[in-house]
């Protein structure tokens, strides 16, 4: 039996025989590729010589994997994103320098011959045999086209690469055809101008343009003889050959391809030597990839616009063609990212919380009537480098788009759509309720939509302070936040008519599943986000229209085609009255409420203020008739944690609430991202008044807390607590984590 030699060669015999078989099989080809019986070489495995005939008759070149360029509403670059670096241009954007660099040390017979070289195949034969074992190859251009496209269609997939170069005689066979296939279909022009576009030069990148790029900052139709003839000598080994880290080999291998130039005539001697003589001059550009490069904080949205593409059918039917759609790349994707409201929502958003607090904060901002997203801000910036204290937890969107588990409890920001709700069924604003600073209601009292009782037991309640007892309408009832009164209002209104009014808005969990049907929904019980908030109340400010929020405005392929984009759909949520109304009685939040601290000066503004109960998220949400803007601060790693007795953004807090700091960082967002547009109104409507009664003290005690607010003393280290702004639920009464409870649980309004 012949043996290998000492030195790890074949035999002569071997030699001797794989030298018949490559000859055979180059014959063979040169005659039409009528082969023989596979028993002719000893073949029998399916996808040799025996499945030849299977092969598909014409080669299927995948799209090449490119950049792709997200771009904000006016045409800026975001980010440039790929799986793999690659900018595809013809041939005449190429140096002939390059071109003749690649031809002569690769296959400098590419004009000559055919998509198989016969003189070549039996000179590297003649070569081995002498060798002992492989010292040279005989694979033309064509033939490496041809094996770098499998590899191409092969991805990231590892037993695909490797499946694509593996050394087996049925994948030579296979290259072979493709190979006569791609001659005729192709011509040598574009087939040199494809295996330019499609070959790795090292360093991440693919494609001559991207090399050129990246090793000398230039494009790739300036690349002067020297440095393309280092180019072309790295494509044998990328990693032996790098220049970067080493020199001295890639100096060798270059004049290698320089000599290899003068020997076919690409070049003179003289030029030959004139370029061996020059030292390489690298000017290496990295290039910046992903949404972690992406300007004015707006990796958030960068990584959402991903997601997008991802997750959303338009983009294809299965999660495996949008991946392809994505990895491939070569996409001009322009978004509806504003760059003014983006940069004034990532500003807000690090001015009053510092990325290496505890506590973190989130500003997202809507366009009412086009759902167009036109920012998203937090307060630590997108990355994950966990020690800089960077993150890729998107806090404004729901888990499936790359944000918390759950979302988040509202608190009070909810109270608006119990309002909607009661006058959508005709309530008037006037309508007052009176109770003490606590009461029970029983659950049974309250219907789900199934129209089953919400429960069985008693839902305990009370007031923020003491002295919140009396008389009050819708109006005032909004503006200091009353929990008995939006109880009660709820309970005249109907719980299934309010979690539908939510519904009709926008409003959905973090998580997707269903709102919870529980009466504590009304004091903000459930959760959500703060991109479905500001969607909700961008409603209000579109006089009862609801717009879905979307971020992309339109895409192009790699050949400038554009490709269908979702599109917001529009339903009437409310009539314009109701949305009218509950634009009056939200002014009054910033005028003389809870949110007097966000209030804007110089237009119609409207929002509500928020705060859970143990103060673990604070809201301020509030819009003009031209923007909606949602703020959330709280504790985003682990078990959340109460805002009491903190220091956020270097300012020191007894508690937290949504008028003392949400509020202010959307009163920065609006003012930055509005300054100098216009300052439409809203229209304005009258809104009836019931009666009010209540103790003179008390309402004394409720205009000197007011007074505070405005003067920012609601914060002052010592506060009593009665001077605090929100108005909010105190431990044990309603929601669990999560969002949904039925009450008894440890979240509040």
């Amino acid at each position: 039996m012949p043996k290998k030699r000492s030195g790890g060669g074949l035999t002569t015999t071997q030699q001797a025989a794989k030298f018949v078989g490559v000859a055979a099989l180059s014959g063979a080809v040169l005659a039409g590729i009528a082969l023989p019986a596979a028993g002719a070489l000893g073949l029998a495995a399916k996808g040799t010589v025996e499945g030849f005939d299977e092969i598909p008759s014409n080669l299927k070149t995948p799209p090449l994997s490119q950049r792709t360029t997200i771009q904000d509403r006016d045409g800026g670059t975001i980010a440039t994103v790929y799986s793999r670096d690659r900018t595809v241009v013809p041939l005449k954007d190429i140096s002939p320098h390059m071109q003749a660099a690649i031809i002569a040390i690769e296959d400098s017979r590419f004009y000559e011959h055919g998509a198989v070289d016969l003189k070549g195949i039996l000179r590297a034969m003649n070569r081995n045999v002498q060798a002992g074992g492989a010292a040279q190859g005989a694979s033309t251009l064509t033939q490496q086209y041809v094996k770098n496209v499998f590899v191409e269609e092969a991805g990231d997939d590892p037993e695909k690469v490797a499946e694509a170069t593996q050394q087996t005689l049925g994948r030579k066979v296979r290259e072979l055809k493709y190979a006569i296939q791609v001659e005729e279909e192709l011509g040598k022009k574009k087939i040199l101008e494809n295996y330019l576009n499609i070959t790795f030069f090292g360093q991440q990148a693919y494609g001559i343009e991207a090399a050129s790029q990246r090793y000398f900052s230039k494009h790739a139709k300036d690349l002067k003889v020297e440095e393309a003839a280092l180019l072309a000598g790295i494509v044998q080994s990328p990693s032996r050959y790098d220049p970067v880290n080493d020199t001295e080999e890639a100096t060798k291998r270059r004049n290698t391809v320089l000599a290899r130039m003068a020997a076919v005539k690409s070049i003179t001697q003289a030029e030959a030597d004139k370029a061996m003589e020059t030292p390489i001059k690298l000017k290496v550009s990295r290039p910046k990839n992903g949404c972690i490069t992406a300007v004015s904080g707006s990796g958030f949205f960068c990584d959402y616009v991903r997601k997008t593409i991802l997750t959303d059918p338009a983009f294809g039917k299965t999660d495996e063609e949008r991946a392809k759609l994505w990895n491939l790349g070569g996409l001009t994707i322009r978004t509806t990212l504003d760059p003014r409201a983006q940069k004034a929502a990532n500003e807000a958003a690090t001015a009053k919380v510092n990325k290496d607090d505890k506590f973190a904060a989130s500003v997202v901002q809507v366009q009412p009537g086009s759902g167009k997203i036109l920012s998203m801000g937090q307060s630590r910036p997108y990355g994950l480098d966990q020690k800089q204290n960077e993150t890729v937890l998107n806090l404004s969107v729901s888990n499936k788009m790359g944000g918390s588990t759950y979302g988040f409890q509202v608190g009070s920001t909810f109270k608006p759509f119990t309002a909607a709700a009661a006058l959508e069924k005709g309530i008037s604003p006037a309508t007052s309720f009176s109770s003490d600073w606590k009461m029970t209601l029983q659950e049974r009292d309250f219907r789900n939509c199934s129209g089953s009782p919400a429960g069985y037991a008693p839902w305990e309640l009370q007031n923020e302070l003491e002295s919140e007892k009396g008389t009050w309408d819708m109006t005032s009832a909004l503006g200091k936040s009353i929990n008995t009164y939006f109880a009660m209002l709820e309970q005249k209104a109907g719980l299934c008519e309010t979690v539908e009014m939510a519904k009709k808005v926008g409003y959905e969990r973090g998580d997707g599943k269903k709102i919870g049907e529980y009466p504590s929904i009304t004091l903000g019980g459930e959760v959500s986000t703060p991109l479905s908030m500001a969607g909700a109340y961008a409603a209000f400010a579109n006089r009862g229209t609801y717009c879905t929020p979307i971020a992309i405005e339109s895409i192009k392929d790699p050949q400038g085609k554009k490709l269908d984009v979702p599109k917001t759909s529009c339903s009437r949520a409310m009539s314009e009255r109701t949305a009218d109304t509950i634009n009056q009685m939200l002014k009054g939040v910033v005028e003389d409420g809870t949110g007097t601290q966000a209030g804007l000066s110089d237009r119609d503004n409207a929002g509500k203020t928020g705060t859970t109960n143990d103060r673990k998220d604070a809201w301020f949400v509030g819009y003009t008739p031209n923007l909606s803007t949602a703020v959330w601060v709280g504790d985003d790693v682990g078990e959340k944690s109460s805002m009491f007795n903190v220091t956020i953004g270097g300012q020191y807090y007894d508690k937290v609430c949504g008028g003392c700091l949400p509020g202010p960082i959307w009163r920065i967002a609006m003012t930055g991202a509005l300054d100098a547009s216009e300052t439409p109104g809203f229209n304005t409507v009258p809104v009836p008044r019931g009666k009010e009664k209540g103790d003179k003290d008390e309402e004394k005690g409720d205009r000197d807390r007011g007074r505070d607010r405005d003067r920012g003393d609601d914060d002052k280290p010592g506060d009593d607590g009665n001077r605090f702004p929100g108005i909010e639920l105190p431990e044990g009464v309603i929601g669990g984590p999560g969002g949904g409870g039925r009450g008894g649980g440890n979240e509040g309004p």
